[in-house]
């Protein structure tokens, strides 16, 4: 599956029409993220299941500024809706692979009995 480019009109309704999104925010004058493009781009190719998105922060800093990117390339990870993972810098193949497998093996029942659990104890 090609990597579908995100945008304030599309970001919300795609992360909600998707069970498993991972998006890639980067900008055009960010060496490192036009270093870890060609390795995203075949990864996707190997996890038909996973839609693979990208978001470019400069012509998109309202998103980068909602979800507070201060570094590029940064990956986010949302599992029905819950981001699981966020972190900046760019992963080599193997890493990347490693990531995408341990977070497809997530319970997402437990995840959001976990974050039910934290909101009582907050209330």
């Amino acid at each position: 599956m090609a990597v579908v480019e995100l945008e304030t009109a599309n970001f919300e309704q795609t992360i909600q029409d998707h069970d498993f999104v991972i998006v890639d925010f980067w900008a055009p004058w960010c060496g490192p993220c036009r270093s870890f493009a060609p390795i995203y781009d075949k990864v996707s190719q190997d996890f038909g299941d996973i839609l693979f998105a990208k978001v470019d922060t400069e012509a998109h800093q309202a998103i980068a500024g909602h979800f507070q990117i201060r570094s590029i390339p940064t990956l986010m990870i949302f599992r029905e809706q819950i981001i699981i993972f966020s972190q900046a810098g760019a992963l080599p193949e193997g890493a990347l692979r490693e990531l995408l497998a341990k977070a497809s093996e997530l319970d997402m029942a437990d995840v959001k009995r976990q974050i039910a659990g934290q909101a009582a104890n907050q209330a």
